[in-house]
């Protein structure tokens, strides 16, 4: 009977699926370790995983319903940032991440800051998102004018793990200061700004897209001056290091920043492994430039405009997915 009962059970599941009734899926789950909560890297990683998500049960992305990968379940997590996120990667507790192009670049060379470290010679490129732009806030009665006035002042480079804590250690190293010319702190941004609020914290580094939330909530209740890189010392940093270039933060972009501000930036880079299937990272890198993900990035934070398939390409310094390689070589972006 049990037998009997088993093969209808069986030859009805055939029918419905020969009849096109779709059965359940398993929902498979990937994660997107990004950065503090109060940076770029945590709301742009929650409307991709928006974008590339369309969980089982969902309706079709032709039916008005989500235009995701069917049965991917994507999250955003809040991680310490770029080395963190590629120690992760690396280790197989995150699938993939964002990352800034030098750190990648170093991490999969085992060059740069990874020289004394087994290379991540697994990392691999997804896509380039948004130039990410290094900001030095200072607190304006500080009177920290240029890079050369933070000696002695409290100064923090940002929290260990993150990206921006090594492009700092670059910055300092090119105007001639190091770690111990300053009063050294390593705080996330908001910390950081919440201290400067109560008179605590002179300046300190942030890299991210503008606008920064912790930036923005800082300048709207406290003087702000953002500090200037640029000149003989930025152009050193640019021609030592070919990953940064020269960026303009816009006048107002900040409450009380009345003029454009010269600066660096990298760029902001989402990676996995390459031990996730050429089929999932295909179709993870076809619903990132599907038409609905357009619309999400374009309402949602302003870097998300930045975030075209034009510029997918700039900057990577490692090889490609399989995956998102065959997805470029079809639409044009990669050439044969």
């Amino acid at each position: 009977m049990n037998r009997r009962r088993f093969a209808i059970i069986g030859a009805v599941l055939c029918g419905l699926a020969a009849s096109g009734v779709a059965l359940a899926q398993q929902p498979q789950f990937f994660r997107i370790g990004t950065g503090g909560t109060a940076g770029t890297y945590y709301p742009i990683g929650g409307l991709i995983a928006n974008a590339i998500s369309n969980p089982p049960g969902s309706r079709a992305c032709d039916e008005g319903g989500s235009c995701g990968v069917p049965g991917l379940i994507a999250t955003a997590l809040s991680a310490n940032g770029s080395v963190a996120n590629v120690n992760a990667i690396a280790g197989g507790s995150l699938e993939s991440g964002f990352s800034q192009s030098d750190v990648a670049t170093w991490a999969h060379s085992g060059t740069g800051i990874w020289e004394d470290r087994e290379p991540v010679e697994k990392l691999r490129a997804i896509a380039n998102l948004y130039p990410e732009t290094i900001h030095l806030v200072a607190s304006a009665e500080s009177g920290i004018d240029s890079v050369d006035d933070l000696a002695g002042k409290r100064v923090s480079l940002d929290e260990p793990g993150s990206g921006t804590l090594v492009d700092a250690r670059i910055i300092l190293n090119a105007y001639g200061l190091s770690e111990e010319d300053v009063e050294a702190h390593y705080l996330k941004p908001d910390q950081a700004a919440e201290r400067m609020r109560d008179g605590a914290m002179d300046a300190f580094f942030f890299v991210g897209g503008f606008p920064a939330g912790a930036i923005a909530e800082l300048a709207s209740q406290h003087d702000i001056t953002l500090v200037s890189i640029a000149g003989d010392e930025a152009d050193k940093v640019t021609g030592e290091h070919g990953f940064f270039a020269a960026n303009t933060v816009p006048a107002g972009t900040y409450e009380g920043v009345d003029q454009d501000v010269t600066t660096l930036s990298v760029g902001a880079q989402w990676i996995t492994s390459a031990d996730q299937s050429e089929e999932l990272i295909y179709e993870i890198t076809k619903a990132l430039w599907n038409d609905n993900t357009r619309k999400l990035l374009d309402a949602g934070h302003l870097k998300g405009r930045q975030i075209t398939v034009e510029t997918a390409l700039d900057g990577v310094g490692i090889p490609l997915h399989p995956g998102a390689e065959k997805f470029y070589r079809e639409a044009g972006v990669l050439g044969e």
